[in-house]
């Protein structure tokens, strides 16, 4: 049995465990983040950051939560190899990809949009993660026809070339203007209520999640446990030598370059202090190396370290629409008690306690995910599939 009483199905590999403990702990860091889009409105972190004026607490919480997207779309890419695997090969996995992508942009444009703004349609409508991850899957529905090799080489292309694009800005009245903001140079594109604003131009995320996919034979019975670890971190291990390379040069890879700061914590927060809309080069190269070396490491943890991990990143879509709505409820609940100050949110003081209150939701959050993973697995309802 695991930490939270839910037994592991007979098959399931340690590898497959590893995959939902990594997601959870994305979704744990998500959750930092996303308390601190609600609670410290009043010293929002920029991107870049401006660390002449945003506290380091503050900057370190930020970039702990750097991980979460890239390492996501990569397992989302990876999952999505596996799937075929079990069920029929390219053509089904083409179809899951193409209706779950589908159902989360629907979703970007409704429930999550609602639970960020509280207004339906709202005037700014920010296609964020949810929607680039949407967008991704339909893009990889097409992308996983080509042969193995193929991918690779255009992922790693995509990843780490599309700096090369930042040059390329197009104003509102260009034509291909909505298109290319969609792909490459966040803009905002007119909408008949208002705009949608896009936070996550996707093109790079279309890079991740076909190396994930890639990724997928690793993964596969016939591959030796240790074989696959060794892979992971040695691949793991040439990302961030990659990105130590790159980022020391201080040219390609990322547009802001760093600059030593008057201590040494000032200067690493400089150098890590990399560009996520959209992910540069670098940014991709450090948090993909790190989630590649922890993916080898989760392999290896016994179930009563990982099992509580397993149950957030057993469920990811309903966690990722629970937390949101808690934060929510939790935003209304301090309004009512004058808790809300100007900026229209609740403004908490030290940065410690962005944690503090993301470890109270997690008490509930889990009691939820365990239920939920529980029913994954007693109901064959294939609805519960994209939960």
């Amino acid at each position: 049995m695991t930490p939270g009483g839910i037994a592991p199905t007979p098959h399931r590999s340690h590898r497959i465990a590893a995959i939902d403990a990594l997601r959870g702990l994305v979704m744990l860091l998500m959750l930092v983040d996303h308390v601190r889009e609600f609670v410290y409105l009043h010293a929002q972190v920029r991107d870049p950051m401006d660390l002449a004026a945003t506290p380091a607490a503050l900057a370190w919480t930020r970039i702990a939560s750097h991980i979460c997207a890239p390492v996501f779309i990569l397992l989302t890419g990876l999952s999505a190899r596996l799937y075929g695997q079990k069920h029929g090969g390219r053509a089904a996995t083409a179809a899951f990809l193409l209706k779950r992508g589908l159902l989360l942009i629907a979703l970007e444009v409704t429930l999550v949009s609602f639970a960020w703004t509280a207004s339906l349609p709202p005037p700014i409508l920010y296609l964020q993660v949810i929607w680039a991850i949407g967008v991704s899957m339909v893009a990889l529905a097409g992308l996983l026809w080509l042969p193995r090799a193929a991918l690779a080489v255009l992922a790693l292309m995509i990843m780490l070339g599309h700096n090369a694009l930042d040059g390329i800005a197009l104003a509102p009245d260009q034509p291909g203007y909505a298109l290319w903001s969609i792909l490459h140079q966040r803009g905002l594109i007119p909408l008949p209520w208002g705009v949608a604003r896009t936070s996550y131009p996707v093109l790079p995320w279309i890079g991740v999640i076909a190396a994930g996919y890639v990724l997928g034979p690793w993964f596969s019975g016939a591959v030796p446990a240790q074989q696959r670890q060794r892979r992971l971190a040695i691949a793991g291990g040439a990302a961030f030598a990659a990105f130590a390379v790159l980022r020391g040069l201080n040219g390609y890879g990322d547009p802001v370059p760093w600059q030593p700061g008057a201590t040494m914590v000032d200067t690493a927060l400089a150098f890590l202090n990399l560009t996520k809309y959209p992910p540069s080069a670098d940014f991709l190269l450090a948090t993909l190396g790190l989630g590649l070396v922890l993916l080898a490491l989760f392999e290896r943890l016994p179930a009563a370290i990982s099992g509580g991990l397993q149950v957030f990143g057993g469920a990811p879509l309903f966690f990722y629409l629970l937390h949101l709505f808690l934060l929510r409820a939790l935003q209304t609940a301090a309004a009512g008690i004058g808790l809300v100050a100007a900026s229209g949110r609740m403004e908490v003081g030290a940065p410690v306690l962005i944690w503090l209150i993301a470890a109270a939701l997690c008490l509930p959050l889990y009691a939820a995910c365990h239920g939920m993973v529980g029913l994954k697995r007693r109901v064959s309802w294939p609805g519960l599939s994209y939960l």
